[in-house]
C-alpha cells in the first residue's frame, strides 16, 4: 500500500443507468436501478479509488456492505456515486457512499474492502479448492 492510502481520499464515479443495470420484473415502464447491481457498482467505485493507492501485485475484496437504496432511478437516467475512504486500519478501509441521480439521493452507506496480495490470495483459493475435491 502506498503512503497515500489515508482516510479523506475520496472519488467519484458517474454512468448512465442502461438496461443491464435494471429490473425486468414489473415490465417496460417501470425498469430501474436494480439494488444488486447498485451494490456492485459502489464496489467498484471504491475498488477503482483504491487501485489508485496500491503496490502493483496489490488488489481489495469487498468484506461488507450497508446500503440503503433510497430512490428508484428510470432507465437512461444519470448517477454519479461518491466514495470516501472514512478509515484506514492495517489493510482494512472503510468506506463512506452517496449516490445520486441528479433528482434524488438514491443511495447512503458504508462499505468496507481488505488490500490483499494477489499472488497470496490466488495460492489460498488453489489450497481450497483442492481441499473441496479431495
Amino acid at each position: 500500500m502506498k503512503p497515500s492510502l489515508q482516510a479523506g481520499i475520496s472519488g467519484t464515479t458517474r454512468f448512465t443507468v442502461d438496461r443491464e443495470r435494471t429490473i425486468d420484473f414489473m415490465g417496460e415502464e417501470a425498469r430501474v436501478y436494480a439494488t444488486p447491481m447498485l451494490v456492485r457498482d459502489v464496489e467498484i467505485a471504491c475498488r477503482n479509488l483504491l487501485l489508485q493507492h496500491l503496490d502493483p501485485g496489490e488488489d481489495s475484496v469487498g468484506t461488507r456492505v450497508e446500503l440503503d437504496h433510497l430512490a428508484a432511478t428510470p432507465l437512461g437516467l444519470a448517477v454519479t456515486l461518491a466514495v470516501r475512504a472514512s478509515a484506514v486500519e492495517g489493510r482494512g478501509v472503510t468506506f463512506e457512499v452517496e449516490g445520486s441521480d441528479g433528482i434524488d439521493t438514491i443511495c447512503r452507506g458504508k462499505h468496507m474492502r481488505f488490500v490483499v496480495d494477489v499472488k497470496k490470495t490466488e495460492a489460498r483459493i488453489l489450497a481450497k479448492l483442492q481441499k473441496a475435491r479431495a
